[in-house]
C-alpha cells in the first residue's frame, strides 16, 4: 500500500510540472525559431502613400516613431526579436526663422493720391525720387491704428527713364496672374457659376461639365476716386467666345451708389452692352475708349454684368477679361511694378533690412517662356524656386560674402491654395547660395523587442555646409573662438588642433538645437562631423540631451 501511495505522489509532482516546463520550452522554441535581421531603408514615394503622408514627409519625429513601428511590422512580418531596422525618411523641421511674419504679412498698395507727384496726375514715383524717402510718411497716413512690430508689402510703380506730360492710367487692374484682382464677385441669380481668375484672366461663363447655369454674375471693381479728375477714359482687354445662337447678355456698368452689399440695389450707368453675336472670338482685343467724363466729380465702381439664360440646347458664351484701365489726362512714361516690406518700429515705419521681394522685372529676368518664372511672374508646384534663385541671387549679389544671409519672399501659384506669399532664408556658403531645407533627410533606429517594433531613439545626422556656416556665424565674435572659426572658414572642417572638446560640444549643440528644436530629454544623436586630426575623415560623435543640453555619451 505504501509503495502505490508513493508511486501516485511522484507521478503527481511529474504531472504538475509539465506546464511551466512547457512555457519555457515554447520560450525557448520561439527564440530559436525567431527569424533575425538587420536593414538599412529609406521610405520611398509609394511608402509615404501607405502610410497615408501626403506630403511626403513625416511633420514630426514622434510621427515618425508612431508611424514605422506598423510599417516595419507589415513589410517584415516574420522578424523577431533582436531585428534591427535604421530607416531614412524625410522631417519637416519648419520654415526658417522670421520668414512668416513677411509671408504672413498684409499689403499696402499706393494710390495715385500718395505719389509725390500726385498733383501732375504721375501714377508712380519718378526715377529719381527714392521710395524710401516717402514710404514711412504714405504708410503712416493709410494704415490706421499700426501695431509694434507690424510687417506691410507696400506696393508701388516707379518710372522707368523719360516722362512726359500726356495720358497715364490713372486706374488698372490686371488679372492675368490667375486672381481677381481686388475686384468682387457677386451672383445675384444662381450660384452655381461665379466671375473667377483663371489663367486666360478673369473668366465667367454659365456653362460646366455639360449644365447651363442661369445665372447673373457681377465682377466690380474696389471704389475709384474721380473727383479730381477730368476727360478720363475706359478701356478692357477682352475676349468673348460665343456659342451659336446664344442670347447671353455682356454689359459693362458704372454706379456711384454701389455700397458693396447688393448690386441689384445701385443705381448702375450702361456704357455698353452686348448681345452674343453667332460664331465665336478667342482672341483678346482692346475694347474702344469709353468716355467717363459724366463720372467727373464722383467715386465710382465699375461692373461687369454676365448674365447667361441656361439654354439647355446650346453651349453657354464664356467672358474673359486680361485687364482694365482708366486713363487721363497726365504723366506719361513706362513704370514698373515693385513691392518693399516695411515694418513699424517705436512710432514710425522702417524699411525691412535683410529682406529681398522678387520682382515682377526678376521674375521675367528668370525666363519668360512657357514653363518659366516670367511666365505668370510666381513659383509654382511645378516651376522651383530652388531651380532658379541661387543662380539669380549670385547674379543679383556678386558681391555677397561667405555667410551672408538674405531672407527671399516671392509670389506663388499653388493649384490647391491659390496665390500666396512664399519665401526662405538664403545663405552664401563656399561662394554660392543655399536654401534654408525645411524638410531634411534623416534616420530612425528601431529594434525589435520580441512582440513589435521599438524606436531605440538615436538619431544619425551628418553635418551639412549650412551647419558649418551656422557655427561659424555664433562663434565668430566669441572670445576664444578666433582661431577655430577661422580655421573653419578656411579649410571647411573642425580642427582638433584649433577647436578644443568643449568647443566642439558648444558647436555640436547650436546645430542640434537649431535643426531639431523641442527634442525630449534622452534624445540621443549620432553627430558625423568632418575633422581634421591630422588627416581630413569623417567622425561619429555619440551625444544625449541631458538638462536640456547635448552632451557626448
Amino acid at each position: 500500500m505504501k509503495k502505490i501511495l508513493l508511486l501516485l505522489t511522484i507521478f503527481t509532482l511529474v504531472f504538475t510540472s509539465c506546464e511551466p516546463l512547457d512555457d519555457i520550452n515554447t520560450a525557448i522554441d520561439a527564440d530559436d525559431n525567431a527569424i533575425v535581421g538587420d536593414v538599412t531603408y529609406t521610405l520611398t514615394d509609394e511608402d509615404y502613400d501607405a502610410l497615408e503622408l501626403s506630403y511626403g514627409s513625416f511633420s514630426s519625429l514622434d510621427d515618425a516613431k508612431a508611424g514605422l513601428p506598423g510599417f516595419l511590422s507589415e513589410k517584415y512580418p516574420v522578424w523577431g526579436k533582436g531585428s534591427s531596422a535604421l530607416i531614412g525618411f524625410k522631417l519637416y523641421v519648419g520654415n526658417a526663422p522670421g520668414v512668416s511674419d513677411y509671408t504672413g504679412s498684409g499689403s499696402y498698395t499706393l494710390a495715385n493720391s500718395d505719389y509725390p507727384a500726385a498733383a501732375d496726375n504721375a501714377v508712380g514715383f519718378y526715377e529719381d525720387q527714392t521710395p524710401a524717402d516717402y514710404m514711412a510718411s504714405i504708410l503712416a497716413n493709410g494704415i490706421e491704428n499700426p501695431t509694434e512690430g507690424q510687417v506691410v508689402l507696400a506696393k508701388y510703380k516707379q518710372y522707368v527713364g523719360e516722362t512726359v506730360n500726356g495720358i497715364s492710367n490713372y486706374f488698372e487692374a490686371d488679372f492675368s496672374d490667375q486672381t481677381l484682382a481686388g475686384f468682387q464677385s457677386v451672383s445675384v441669380t444662381g450660384d452655381d457659376q461665379v466671375w473667377f481668375g483663371s489663367s486666360y484672366g478673369a473668366q465667367m461663363t454659365g456653362y460646366d461639365s455639360g449644365t447651363r447655369y442661369a445665372n447673373v454674375d457681377y465682377l466690380i471693381s474696389p471704389e475709384i476716386d474721380l473727383t479730381s479728375q477730368s476727360n478720363a477714359r475706359f478701356q478692357i482687354n477682352q475676349a468673348i467666345n460665343f456659342a451659336s445662337g446664344r442670347l447671353d447678355l455682356i454689359n459693362i456698368l458704372v454706379s456711384a451708389d454701389y455700397d458693396g452689399t447688393d448690386p441689384a440695389a445701385a443705381t448702375w450707368t450702361t456704357i455698353d452692352l452686348e448681345t452674343a453675336p453667332d460664331g465665336t472670338s478667342w482672341s483678346f482685343v482692346l475694347s474702344e475708349e469709353y468716355d467717363f467724363s459724366a463720372f467727373e466729380g464722383e467715386k465710382v465702381h465699375i461692373a461687369f454684368k454676365y448674365e447667361s439664360l441656361g439654354d439647355p440646347d446650346n453651349i453657354a458664351s464664356t467672358w474673359e477679361i486680361l485687364d482694365v484701365k482708366i486713363k487721363v489726362p497726365g504723366v506719361e512714361g513706362v513704370t514698373e511694378n515693385k513691392e518693399a516690406f516695411y515694418v513699424y518700429i517705436d512710432g514710425s515705419w522702417e524699411l525691412s533690412e535683410g529682406v529681398y521681394f522678387l520682382s515682377d522685372a526678376d521674375f521675367d529676368s528668370m525666363g519668360q517662356a512657357s514653363g518659366q518664372p516670367g511666365q505668370y511672374n510666381n513659383f509654382s508646384s511645378s516651376i522651383s524656386p530652388n531651380d532658379y534663385l541661387p543662380t539669380f541671387l549670385g547674379n543679383k549679389f556678386p558681391y555677397a560674402q561667405e555667410g551672408d544671409e538674405l531672407l527671399v519672399i516671392y509670389d506663388y501659384y499653388s493649384s490647391s491654395t491659390g496665390a500666396q506669399l512664399r519665401g526662405n532664408l538664403y545663405t552664401v556658403v563656399d561662394g554660392s547660395w543655399f536654401g534654408y531645407e525645411s524638410t531634411i533627410d534623416t534616420t530612425l533606429q528601431l529594434a525589435h523587442d520580441g512582440t513589435t517594433w521599438v524606436p531605440d531613439n538615436t538619431i544619425k545626422y551628418e553635418l551639412v555646409a549650412a551647419d558649418y556656416a551656422l557655427i561659424a556665424d555664433t562663434y565668430r565674435a566669441e572670445a576664444g573662438y578666433e582661431s577655430a572659426v577661422a580655421n573653419l572658414e578656411t579649410y571647411g572642417n573642425i580642427s582638433t588642433f584649433n577647436w578644443t572638446s568643449d568647443q566642439i560640444n558648444a558647436a555640436v549643440n547650436t546645430v542640434l538645437m537649431n535643426n531639431f528644436p523641442g527634442m525630449e530629454e534622452d534624445q540621443k544623436f549620432n553627430v558625423t562631423i568632418y575633422v581634421y586630426d591630422g588627416s581630413s575623415h569623417n567622425v561619429v560623435f555619440n551625444y544625449i540631451l541631458n538638462g536640456g543640453v547635448y552632451v557626448l555619451n
